[in-house]
């Protein structure tokens, strides 16, 4: 038997190239989201009718919706370049500071998961996103002294899955606070669309409606779903992914009739057997053998939105939903306690 051909260093980036290629590069190509669109650019004709830079602009909502690529777009709307970080990497204050001081004016500092940053490292931006400036300590002990260094205007996008992790302080000062919604599946259809002409991809209408409707609402979910279905439709079938391959490969993928995929299966199945919650977030993360975030900003807005499960003040209860979508007798009544959200 052959052994693996090793993959050069070319192939990697052009899949890499590939894989960018489905993002939207304009406002014009990015589907859903009408309202915060329409939003984004209303300010960014505003920015340049000034000659200003635009504000700071905070992106929250699940992952997989699209934040890095509006981020993306922004920086090209503005026609200015966009360095990206993410919150785990910024260690120390110096960290930022390298990146702060080699912008060029109008450019988009954008940092993923912006709720994670250190305190130190927030702190230090504090000064940067109001007066454009930094205070550096040169030296130590009875010799160190600050010194204030003017930064270049420059626009902060965070983007967050956790929004209410970010302090109050943080938070107000980003003056565009827009938040990504899960897409309905007409959305998610036109995107599967535009993205399987794009992979050369033969989709038709009602493979794409069964994928649609089982993707989550996030486009990124739909998009690994059409590539696995490909290869699903190049092995099994002649290459079209029609309703028949659409079902098979996602019955083969885990992903069932209602969109739902083995965990979140596993997370309603172990609150069931629960007698229906409620169960803390710590409890279920450890039954279930996932991290808390993951849960929280993952698994539960899909859940919650679908009417799957509900967030009460004594934890996490399933809804009849849920058991009729695993096929489980309910036993239960849901209080109207319950009912009441959990403010977490």
């Amino acid at each position: 038997m052959d052994s693996p051909r090793p993959v050069s260093p070319n192939e990697w980036e052009d899949e890499n190239n590939f894989e960018a290629s489905l993002r939207p590069s304009s406002f014009q190509h990015f589907v859903g989201q009408s309202q915060l669109i329409e939003n984004l650019q209303t300010y960014i004709e505003a920015a340049r009718k000034r000659s200003d830079v635009l504000d700071h602009v905070l992106l929250s909502g699940p992952p997989g919706l699209g934040k890095t690529t509006l981020a993306r777009i922004m920086a090209r709307e503005l026609g200015t370049e966009i360095k990206i970080t993410s919150g785990p990497v910024l260690k120390i204050a110096g960290d930022l500071a390298g990146i702060l001081t080699n912008l060029n004016p109008g450019d988009i500092l954008f940092i993923d998961e912006v709720h994670r940053l250190y305190p130190v490292v927030e702190e230090f931006l504090y000064s940067a996103m109001e007066d454009f400036s930094i205070d550096i300590i040169l030296d130590q002990g009875a010799s160190a002294r600050s010194v204030n260094l003017k930064l270049k205007p420059f626009t902060l996008i965070g983007a967050t899955t956790r929004e209410g992790l970010l302090s109050s302080p943080f938070r107000a000062r980003f003056l565009i606070q827009e938040k990504l919604m899960l897409y309905p599946a007409g959305d998610i259809f036109k995107i599967l669309k535009r993205n399987s002409d794009i992979l050369k991809v033969d989709l038709t209408d009602e493979g794409a409606g069964i994928i649609a409707g089982r993707s989550r609402g996030t486009p990124r979910v739909a998009n690994r779903l059409l590539r696995r279905l490909r290869d699903v439709a190049q092995v099994r079938s002649d290459g079209v992914i029609d309703e028949k391959v659409a079902k098979s490969g996602l019955q083969m993928m885990g992903v069932d009739e209602n969109g739902l995929d083995n965990m979140d299966r596993k997370i309603l199945q172990t609150i069931i057997e629960h007698d229906g919650g409620p169960i803390g977030l710590k409890t279920l993360a450890v039954s279930v053998g996932e991290e808390e975030d993951s849960i929280d900003s993952v698994y539960e807005p899909f859940l919650m939105q679908e009417g799957y499960l509900q967030r009460t003040p004594r934890g996490r209860v399933v809804t009849s939903k849920a058991y009729r979508a695993l096929g489980i007798k309910m036993n239960r009544q849901v209080s109207l306690f319950d009912e009441i959200e959990e403010d977490d």
